[in-house]
């Protein structure tokens, strides 16, 4: 294994012995932004079905695929040497893990129930989904260059997508340079990107027509494969949105100060969202979180999340405004860099309309 994936490792085992557990069990699938836990932990991105990562305290780590889906990936790409294929995933974890404490990261949201069923009989399971996010949420140096590259792709794919919009033109043409950017510059399948249509955000189509005014949301990976998302509105705002703008300006200038090593994340959330609720404007979608290979990580920026930020964490901030009656919403995405003194806000995209 090369020295960062060592060294990833060697944070997990730290934790796994803080915690009394004897091995964690990282859960993946090729949902998008699902993935990333496996690729932290060995390399491989999966392309079909699912994958596990074994990485016991003491010992050798195992990736683990099901038989049925010869192919999930480019295997070679693992640098964990031990790739099981089994018929059944979790008669076969069971038997390595039979009396064993087990954190398990994606318990609720990615272990197939078959695997489940097998494993929950033989190991004592322990959901650690948060523990683990936080031993990945400070980035080493060769992430943070990872995440530099990702913005400054997903940056020129946003420029890429202004470029071409106009109103009457339709979702998919808009996008489609964007995407093909995306592909070119190395994100493969890892893109995740919508444009909002009426009170919700949809995939790209041809029967999606633009009108005066457009909320794209861009999420890629880039080669390194750590998720960001930087995007902008763009066209003519009605009144209401113009004075959301106004708050989303004032959150920009806080959040350089706010998202400082030591604050909680409650506070943060508290010192950005105040424009918007003093204005009487409701929060949608949550106003960020910690994101890294995958997508959405803990800790979340929201109420009454006190975990405390350290320097070289990376955040997506996008405060969502929406207007009392609901039918009106501001929607803008930054990826943040966590210093000692304050949030830097990775894309440089001036904070306006476009």
């Amino acid at each position: 294994m090369d020295a960062e994936l060592t060294a990833r490792h060697a944070r997990v085992r730290e934790a796994l012995e803080r915690d009394g557990l004897d091995a964690v069990l990282v859960c993946g699938s090729e949902y998008t932004g699902f993935e990333g836990a496996v690729t932290y932990l060995s390399g491989f991105q999966i392309v079909h079905r699912y994958a596990y990562v074994l990485l016991p305290r003491e010992g050798d780590a195992a990736i683990v695929f099901p038989a049925e889906a010869r192919y999930v990936g480019e295997h070679g790409d693992s640098q964990i040497a031990e790739q099981v294929f089994a018929d059944r995933p979790g008669e076969w974890l069971a038997d390595r893990l039979r009396g064993k404490r087990v954190g398990t990261y994606g318990l609720d949201y990615v272990m197939t129930v078959r695997d489940h069923t097998a494993l929950a009989g033989a190991a004592e399971i322990v959901p650690w989904d948060e523990q683990f996010d936080l031993v990945r949420a400070v980035k080493s140096d060769a992430e943070l260059a990872s995440v530099r590259e990702s913005v400054e792709i997903n940056t020129a794919g946003f420029h890429a997508f202004r470029e071409v919009w106009a109103p009457g033109r339709n979702a998919a043409e808009v996008l489609a340079p964007a995407e093909k950017l995306f592909v070119e510059r190395g994100c493969g399948r890892l893109t995740m990107n919508m444009v909002l249509v009426g009170a919700e955000f949809a995939i790209a189509r041809e029967d999606t027509i633009f009108g005066e005014f457009t909320i794209p949301s861009l999420e890629i990976a880039g080669p390194g494969g750590h998720w960001v998302e930087v995007s902008r509105a763009l066209g003519t705002p009605s009144d209401e949105v113009q004075r959301m703008l106004e708050a989303y300006e004032e959150y920009y200038e806080v959040a350089q100060t706010a998202l400082h090593a030591g604050a909680t994340a409650h506070d943060v959330h508290r010192a950005v969202s105040k424009g918007f609720t003093e204005r009487g404007y409701h929060l949608g979608h949550v106003t960020g979180h910690s994101i890294g290979m995958t997508m959405i990580e803990h800790p979340r920026i929201g109420e009454a999340v006190e975990t405390e930020l350290a320097a070289n964490m990376v955040f997506s901030m996008h405060p969502h405004a929406i207007s009392a009656d609901g039918r009106e919403c501001l929607y803008m995405q930054d990826t943040w860099l966590v210093t000692e003194d304050g949030g830097v806000p990775l894309a440089g995209l001036e904070m306006r309309i476009w």
